[in-house]
């Protein structure tokens, strides 16, 4: 068995920051890439930011500048910092990870998603 489990979300002021945490645990030979998404209300779920194993990064173009993704291998975990909060980065937040199991079998993973508000 293999799970990732996020944590950091919470309710937020405007122009306020935050960070994410997403730890993989179980059976885990190595993991390739990762990733943050998040899922507005009413919207689908979005691509933020995606960290490699060798640590190049990608970033949507309506978070660049203010969100930061970084990975501690050696932890199997993977964060999100988030700078300048604005109200429509309201979402749930989710982690994924792309992943090779001691099986060497392929697996893509998703957390079960942490909850962002922003609010005054």
């Amino acid at each position: 068995q293999v799970q990732l489990v996020e944590s950091g979300g919470g309710l937020v002021q405007p122009g306020g920051s935050l960070r994410l945490s997403c730890a993989a645990s179980g059976r885990i030979f190595t993991i390739n890439a990762m990733a943050w998404y998040r899922q507005a209300p009413g919207k689908q779920r979005e691509l933020v930011a995606s960290i490699t194993s060798g640590g190049s990064t990608n970033y949507a173009d309506s978070v660049k500048g203010r969100f930061t993704i970084s990975r501690d291998n050696a932890k199997n975990t993977v964060y999100l910092q988030i700078e300048s909060l604005k109200p429509e980065d309201t979402a749930v937040y989710y982690c994924n990870a792309d992943l090779v199991t001691v099986m060497y079998r392929d697996l893509e993973v998703w957390g079960q998603g942490t909850l962002v508000t922003i609010s005054s």
